[in-house]
This record gives structure tokens, C-alpha cells and sequence, in this order.
């Protein structure tokens, strides 16, 4: 049990990072980004192409510690971020942006889904179908295998390195949306896009922010999900259904919400595996979401408007 507990977090994590920017795109720009999974994948291709490089250039570098990876990783995660951020950016610009002015919110929706189709294809071509392993650049596949700690509890450090970077990412979030000026001001288009505009704020701005800060974060979660299991074109979308199903349960619009909704539905998943088998646990975790709805329509932290 403990096992599934430790499993169910770490699942939660990567679902609870992909599920913020669901979560900020819908609060803010009013509607739901089914190509944010593609954005997952992309994140975590473009890091793999990065460390490539860095490795061809630079050779592999030792350990950080007790992880498999080095700094060239961690390089080519901000690159990678940097880089879908603006891919980010891009799509907006082209599609999104033109549909806000003269479409509606199902207009917005149908086009995300056109555009994850894209940009899904769009990967495979260049990158092929054969599931690729940020291990094999790094060459310390070893450090991969789960250790025994706490009485039998096998847990690999880069999984435990996932929990702390999601902690340090929902700390760093929550304090710049209540400490900084720019976070205030996402949070009041939030509430009243119209108002926030009339009162002297830059909506453009916060629309920029928003898909950035949805984009490196998908990043983060697309590189560690990659590096604890393998990279696959179909990354993104195998988590598609999670991340919306976290950003619902938690409340839409509430980051806070979503952060607990990820670790919710990664725990569904995990102990359901024993019940139901492998191939059945997503349907758990809906099960739980259903649930929980029905009690609570606004979801765990979500306010009727």
C-alpha cells in the first residue's frame, strides 16, 4: 500500500504541474486548451533534442548527487522551456488570438483540438514513432533503478526529485500570483477581463504571461515524466484526460485547486491498479472525479460565479 502511495504521488506530480496551465488558460482566456498535452510533448522532445547537442558537444557529465542526470539536462530544461514557450506564443499568435476577436468560447475549443492534432503529427513526423530514453544520452541508466528506503519502499531519487520540483514550483507560483504586480494583475483579469482592461492593465500581457508560464511548466512536467518512464509522441495525449480531470476536481480556475486535484486523480490511479488492472485506471480516477462532483459541483476549490 505504502508502495501505491509513493507511486500515486509521483504520478500526481507530473499530472499536477500539466494541470496548472489548464487550469490559468481556462481562468484567463476563457477556455479549454486541448493542445496543452502537445505542449507536454513538445517540451519534453525539445529537451531531449537539446541534451543531444549538449552531450555531442560538451560529452556527458557526471551525476548530480544520487540522480541519473547531469547539468546538461538541466540545460536543455531551460532551453526546452524557452523554446515552448515560444512555440506557445506562436499558436496564439496565429490561431487563438485571431479566434478571440470574432469566435466564442466552443470556437476556441474546436481549434485547440485542431491544433493539437497538428502539432501532434507535426512531432511524429520529425521525431518518428519509436519511443526514445533521455537515458541514453546520459549514460548512468543505473541510477534509474529504484532503491529500497523506508522498509522495502523502492523509490528511484530522480522520482523523489520530481515531488520537491513540483513543491518548489507551487510555493514559487503561489507567491508570485500574491506578491508581484504582474501576478495581481492576472489574478484580477481572472475575475473581470473587462474591468482589469478599463482600470489601465494590459491584457495582452497577461495573456503572454499566462501562455508562458502554462508552457514551462508543461515543460517541466513533459522532461520528468520522460525521464522517469520514456518519450513517446503520445506523451501528451495519454495525460490529456488527467490533466482536465485534475484541473475539474480541484476547481477550475484555481491553481491551488489543481495542484491537489493532480496528486487526487495520481492517487486514483495507483491503488486502482491492483483492483482493476493497469489498463483500467484512468476510469478510476473519473470514477473519483464524478464523485466528488456530484457532492461538490465547483469542485474541492472552485467558487460559484
Amino acid at each position: 500500500m505504502l508502495q501505491l502511495v509513493a507511486d500515486g504521488f509521483i504520478i500526481g506530480s507530473v499530472i499536477a504541474l500539466g494541470a496548472i496551465g489548464v487550469t490559468l488558460v481556462y481562468s484567463i482566456l476563457r477556455f479549454a486548451n486541448f493542445a496543452h498535452g502537445e505542449l507536454l510533448t513538445w517540451g519534453a522532445y525539445l529537451a531531449w533534442t537539446a541534451l543531444i547537442g549538449i552531450v555531442a558537444v560538451w560529452g556527458p557529465a557526471e551525476p548530480l548527487g544520487p540522480f541519473s542526470f547531469g547539468w546538461p539536462l538541466l540545460v536543455a530544461l531551460a532551453i526546452s522551456a524557452v523554446a515552448t514557450a515560444a512555440l506557445a506564443l506562436l499558436v496564439d499568435r496565429l490561431l487563438f488570438r485571431q479566434l478571440r476577436q470574432h469566435g466564442n468560447a466552443i470556437t476556441l475549443i474546436m481549434a485547440s483540438f485542431g491544433a493539437a492534432l497538428v502539432l501532434r503529427n507535426l512531432l511524429q513526423f520529425i521525431y518518428g514513432s519509436i519511443p526514445e530514453y533521455y537515458s541514453r544520452e546520459i549514460q548512468v541508466a543505473i541510477r534509474l533503478i529504484p532503491r529500497d528506503v523506508l522498509g522495502g519502499l523502492r523509490i528511484t531519487p530522480d522520482q523523489l526529485f520530481v515531488l520537491g520540483l513540483t513543491a518548489v514550483s507551487v510555493v514559487s507560483l503561489h507567491g508570485f500570483l500574491t506578491r508581484t504586480t504582474l501576478g495581481k494583475a492576472m489574478r484580477a483579469t481572472s475575475n473581470n477581463p473587462q474591468l482589469a482592461r478599463v482600470t489601465g492593465i494590459d491584457v495582452d500581457q497577461i495573456i503572454r504571461a499566462t501562455w508562458i508560464i502554462g508552457a514551462v511548466l508543461a515543460t517541466v512536467a513533459g522532461v520528468f515524466s520522460g525521464l522517469t518512464v520514456q518519450l513517446r509522441p503520445q506523451l501528451g495525449l495519454d495525460l490529456l484526460l488527467p490533466l482536465f480531470a485534475a484541473a475539474i476536481l480541484g476547481g477550475i480556475g484555481s491553481v491551488y485547486g489543481a495542484v491537489v486535484g493532480g496528486l487526487i486523480v495520481g492517487l486514483a490511479e495507483s491503488l486502482s491498479v491492483p483492483l482493476v488492472g493497469a489498463e483500467y485506471r484512468a476510469a478510476t480516477a473519473f470514477a473519483v472525479l464524478i464523485a466528488i462532483l456530484l457532492i461538490r459541483p465547483t469542485g474541492l476549490f472552485g467558487e460559484r460565479t
